[in-house]
């Protein structure tokens, strides 16, 4: 099977999130893209020192209730932008390639398929890039951003137990 990949542009926030109890961080990823951003990206930056961030099992052990792990990590995503956290970093304007893991659709409330203003959500490895070049044999390399990707994982919290 084909691996699926996403990529935008646009204001992307970065936080560091606490994934595995009681000291165990990375750094997440949110943004959004499609007709009206109505499709959500939450992804996590590579650091080689953290481990990956498993959205769909950090949901898992989150859920509570009737609320389904989709719209768990849509709320994480969208609830760092609208009230940010100390450590957060907003970047506007931003080219991104998301590796993606999985994907869900949203469970509004009273039968909406939308929550947050968003119908789905993608998770996955997310890269700034500055663009892809295809050598030739027809195969596409991403352009990294290296200054992007330096600014994010400096939001890692010093000793944080990777």
């Amino acid at each position: 099977m084909a691996r699926r990949e996403l990529t935008g542009t646009g204001r992307v926030m970065l936080f560091p999130m606490l994934h595995m109890w009681p000291d165990t961080y990375g750094v997440a990823a949110y943004t959004s893209t499609g007709h009206f951003g109505t499709t959500a990206v939450v992804g996590y930056i590579p650091i080689p020192a953290a481990p990956d961030i498993h959205w769909w099992d950090v949901a898992a052990r989150h859920v509570v209730g009737s609320m389904s792990p989709a719209n768990w990590i849509l709320c994480t995503g969208w609830s760092s932008l609208t009230v940010a956290k100390p450590g957060s970093l907003l970047l506007e304007d931003v080219d991104w390639h998301l590796e993606v893991d999985n994907r869900g659709g949203a469970d509004g409330d009273k039968g909406s398929s939308f929550m947050y203003g968003h119908s789905e959500v993608y998770t996955g490895r997310l890269t700034f890039i500055t663009g892809t070049e295809t050598d030739e044999a027809g195969r596409k390399r991403l352009l990294v951003d290296e200054v992007l990707m330096k600014q994010a994982r400096e939001l890692l919290p010093v000793g944080a137990g990777v």
